[in-house]
């Protein structure tokens, strides 16, 4: 399994013939080395409605007739728009061609600004567990830190977690470091950080606070892959 960063909280997950990504937002990302052309997947899968998650959401989908797995509300504004949708909400889970997916809670909130300056409601906020072949990585979405983050650690063996840490509108290193001994994950990637200058923080940092902690960290950059 591959798995690349795009920036911000926007990764490529790619397992043979399969491929899905989460929360894609290139246009307009000041981080982001790719472009919507350039991504080529199967599915999108979005944790909420906010323009740094859903951007290119709907030009990713349609270039490549893929379909996009999100909350009901969200998936119902992305289907007004022409596009296959996939409806889930927070605790259901469905077996795909390409794998499982498990929505978590996520601490934070959903919604979609029009042109017109109109906020609509985008059901709430989600985290995603993705099983593909042998490998189950967490995705939090944007989220503060909350208690059943221990639940989600002792329900999955994860292997990889992608964990906010911007602080301001999501949980800070600190935080993050807590919801990393909560997940017990193998490895541990920040994300949601250093698009913005609200969200300034240093991943190398936190990737030395987790080391100091026993757990391994990966700080990646846009357009890294690794492989699983």
């Amino acid at each position: 399994m591959q798995i690349q960063f795009h920036g911000h909280s926007c990764i490529q997950v790619t397992d043979g013939a399969h491929s899905v990504i989460i929360d894609p937002y290139l246009t307009g990302n000041p981080a982001a080395v790719a472009s919507p052309e350039d991504i080529h997947v199967q599915h999108v899968i979005l944790t909420h409605g906010h323009f740094d998650h859903i951007t290119d959401a709907a030009a990713v989908a349609k270039q490549n007739d893929a379909s996009i797995i999100a909350v009901e509300e969200l998936a119902i504004h992305m289907a007004k728009q022409g596009l296959r949708t996939e409806a889930m909400h927070v605790g259901g889970e469905w077996k795909f061609n390409f794998g499982h997916v498990h929505l978590t809670q996520a601490v934070h909130t959903s919604s979609i600004s029009t042109s017109d300056g109109e906020v609509l409601y985008a059901g709430v906020p989600a985290g995603v567990v993705l099983q593909m072949g042998d490998v189950t990585l967490y995705h939090a979405g944007d989220t503060g830190l909350f208690g059943d983050m221990k639940w989600i650690g002792e329900r999955f063996d994860i292997d990889v977690a992608f964990l906010p840490i911007g602080g301001r509108f999501t949980m800070g290193p600190k935080d993050a470091l807590t919801a990393a001994e909560w997940l017990k994950a193998r490895c541990v990637v920040p994300i949601h950080f250093d698009t913005f200058p609200p969200i300034r923080q240093d991943g190398a940092a936190f990737v030395s606070d987790l080391a100091r902690l026993g757990i391994q960290g990966r700080c990646l950059t846009p357009g890294e892959m690794i492989t699983i």
